[in-house]
């Protein structure tokens, strides 16, 4: 998985995990934690890329192609402390996943693939 779609899992799981009252405090911390780092990252990248992460997903793919492009462009995809935070937060909120594997993957070099659940993909070639 590379960084980018390792930061984008994180940050939908802990989404769709509904952090809340209810949810433990180390899934809490680790989420709360990841978005902190990201949110100093994309400082870097202006106003917009801070309000983008503060952004209730309302429509997940705008989310998700706008948060692709700041978190490329501000190297967040790049950063261990992040990456290790994302990590973090898969395996607390989906443990056998990762032991698995499922977040472990590596496309370097690949064409045309797409990594992760329930995606959709179309061909046209001329």
């Amino acid at each position: 998985m590379t960084g980018v779609e390792l930061v984008l899992a994180a940050l939908a799981a802990g989404a769709a995990g509904g952090i809340t009252e209810a949810t433990s405090s180390s899934i809490r911390d680790g989420y709360a934690t990841l978005r902190d780092l990201l949110r100093a990252k994309l400082s870097s990248q202006g106003g917009e890329a801070a309000e983008v992460l503060e952004a209730d997903e309302t429509a997940p793919g705008v989310f998700e192609a706008r948060m692709r492009e700041y978190i490329v462009g501000s190297g967040a995809d790049q950063d261990e402390a992040i990456l290790e935070a994302a990590r973090r937060v898969l395996a607390l909120l989906d443990p056998s996943g990762n032991e698995q594997g499922k977040y472990t993957v590596d496309a370097g070099d690949a064409k045309g693939v797409q990594i992760g659940d329930h995606n959709t993909q179309t061909n046209t070639f001329s």
